[in-house]
């Protein structure tokens, strides 16, 4: 008997695509209106957070919920390697993520890994090569579950990382990230994402939480910001 392989999911339409940056505009512009949701939800337990920039994109992208998880009593660090290349910036084990994680890790126990994009998927890695150092897992808009084809961004992806999407040892790094973490995880994604199809972006093995947001800018959406703060207050969580 032959088992047919589902059909990968298609990227999102050019529709999406081109609403983007006006919806990121518009994001922006009407910020002020959710400072209600934004105070509703638990307060941190002063654990270590550490933030992952999506692809391209430094720290300075994350300054936004970087200063909010601060605020909420979180112990939050940046990644510290500047602009996220893939494995021309943390090696093609991310060894240089876990390297700091492991000195996060040493000063205040396992750390939470909160990441955006392509820094999502690099902590789902971290959290596979070394589980001790891992105290859970937030991806936000990251295309871990399926194929890099699923996403309008593939092609930026191989130019400024330098791997290719079908390269043996690519793609066994991304089954791999694919497969159920053996720390708590939950993943934060959007049906109307421009850039990467949501259905990409959880799986079964943890927690989705819905969102409505596209791409840019994701990060700074105050439904996003308190979704992830719900979700480190243990609200969403799966019981291991």
């Amino acid at each position: 008997m032959v088992v047919l392989r589902p059909p990968d999911p298609l990227p999102p339409s050019k529709a999406l695509w081109a609403a983007e940056v006006p919806r990121a505009a518009w994001m922006v512009a009407t910020w002020w209106r959710h400072r209600a949701l934004l105070e509703d939800v638990p307060r941190g337990d002063g654990r270590t957070v550490m933030l992952l920039p999506g692809l391209g994109n430094s720290a300075r992208s994350l300054f936004v919920i970087r200063r909010y998880l601060r605020r909420l009593g979180y112990r939050v660090e940046d990644w510290g390697f500047g602009r996220n290349f893939g494995t021309r910036t943390v090696g093609a084990e991310a060894e240089a993520v876990v390297a700091r994680v492991a000195a996060l890790a040493a000063e205040g126990g396992p750390v939470t890994l909160v990441g955006v994009s392509l820094g999502g998927i690099l902590a789902r890695l971290v959290a596979h090569r070394r589980p001790d150092l891992v105290r859970g897992v937030v991806t936000v808009a990251s295309p871990y579950a399926g194929s890099p084809r699923a996403t309008n961004v593939w092609r930026a992806f191989q130019l400024l990382s330098g791997e290719r999407i079908h390269d043996p040892a690519v793609l066994s790094t991304m089954a791999l990230v694919a497969s159920p973490l053996p720390v708590p995880a939950t993943a934060i994604w959007s049906a109307s994402d421009g850039l990467v199809a949501g259905a990409i972006c959880h799986g079964g093995d943890c927690p989705a939480v819905e969102v409505r947001s596209g791409h840019l800018g994701v990060q700074v959406r105050p439904e996003v910001l308190a979704a992830v703060a719900r979700v480190l207050g243990g609200m969403a969580f799966a019981e291991m």
